[in-house]
């Protein structure tokens, strides 16, 4: 096979490029997910231990984002998004990738499971299973609905927090959870909305490729109108306080709003909606068609991101929580 001119003109590995397999954009969100998870346990935990908890999430993060760059080498190089990390570029070697994932795996999840508790390790060895070999090399390739259960996987970090702090993964960890599995489609199918080229070319089914711009829009509506009231639930069971119920109400009501808005806008319908020119590869800078589907987009990371800090800040604060039920 004829190597391509990205990978042709590569240059040697540099740490940086190792650092990149690990994924540090999505390593960070998970650490801080997982870290609230913790907090929310409402645990007595060594500051080392807990430390050691975030750390080992961190890695098996890290080693799940380096087993996906490794495995999707191929489609990555025909993505505009994609097509610069280390492996399709030929900085890195796809067996050095390999090695460097397998390796995180299991000095993380063994770590974990010495230093705290076998709940969290085997949360965490899931988790990483799930996203490396279900999401990855099956769902990924082979379903519209590949980041709806895929999600799963990214959603779990929360939970493996709270287990590594109480031994345990109450309704309220689990409810976290599932916050951040009903937040995943409309946060990437906006995104696909507007990246669905780089996806159909890869032959990666997501849901604009293989159902329409049309149709995404509207599942991205009914998805929000679920995500919204399910992120007021933790103010009632005891885990969220008023602060908390304040920030997920408005956010709540400002993530329908613009879900709306894209679902009677035209995101999705033209070709070439991003603005590749003006700045190649970047995700926010787009033409005006696909303008309602960035602006959700880059909302949902503010909102899950405000939801989250706000339940941290709360336990660390110890305000007291509303429990309504």
């Amino acid at each position: 096979m004829a190597m391509s001119p990205a990978v042709s003109a590569a240059q040697p590995a540099r740490w940086q490029d190792f650092v990149q397999l690990l994924k540090p954009r999505v390593m960070s969100l998970v650490v801080f997910t997982a870290l609230t998870g913790l907090i929310c346990a409402n645990q007595p935990v060594d500051p080392i231990l807990g430390a050691v908890a975030i750390l080992c999430i961190a890695v098996g993060a890290g080693a799940s984002g380096a087993l996906n760059m490794w495995y999707d080498a191929d489609i990555d190089r025909m993505m505009r998004r994609t097509r610069g990390r280390p492996v399709p570029a030929g900085r890195v070697q796809g067996a050095d990738a390999l090695a460097l994932g397998v390796v995180l795996s299991l000095f993380s999840v063994m770590l974990m499971g010495m230093a705290l508790n076998w709940l969290a390790a085997g949360l965490l060895a899931f988790t990483i299973a799930f996203y490396a070999v279900v999401y990855t090399m099956w769902l990924k390739r082979s379903t519209a609905q590949n980041i709806v259960i895929g999600g799963l996987a990214g959603a779990l970090p929360p939970v493996i927090g709270w287990a590594a702090a109480a031994g345990a993964a109450p309704f309220n960890a689990w409810l976290l959870c599932a916050i951040i599995f009903m937040w995943t489609p409309p946060h990437f199918w906006a995104l696909s909305l507007y990246t669905s080229e780089d996806y159909e070319k890869a032959g990666v089914p997501m849901m604009p490729v293989v159902a329409g711009a049309a149709s995404t829009r509207r599942q991205i509506l009914v998805y929000s109108l679920l995500f919204a009231p399910l992120c007021l639930v933790p103010a009632f069971t005891g885990l969220g306080g008023p602060i908390y119920l304040a920030v997920a109400a408005a956010g709540g009501l400002v993530f329908v709003l613009l879900a709306a808005r894209l679902s009677r806008s035209q995101a999705g319908e033209a070709k070439g909606q991003r603005n590749e020119e003006a700045s190649p590869g970047g995700l926010y800078d787009v033409r005006a068609g696909a303008k309602d589907a960035r602006n959700l987009f880059a909302f949902s990371i503010l909102y899950l991101t405000l939801l989250f800090a706000t339940l941290l800040v709360e336990h660390l604060m110890a305000v007291k929580p509303l429990e309504l039920l």
